[in-house]
């Protein structure tokens, strides 16, 4: 799971074996978005937490 996540935001090389297409490229960008929208929220959360 960690590997992909890496892929998904280009910290990792993508491997050269896989198949690339237009569906799949979609759905990797669809879920950079959600990764990255999930990621802003746990950061809210805390944040709001945080203040009490």
């Amino acid at each position: 799971m960690w590997e992909q996540i890496l892929t998904y935001f280009y910290i990792r090389k993508r491997d050269p074996n896989a198949p690339r297409n237009v569906n799949i490229k979609m759905m990797h960008g669809m879920n950079r978005i959600s990764i990255f929208l999930f990621l802003i929220a746990i950061i809210v959360m805390i944040v709001r937490l945080i203040r009490g």
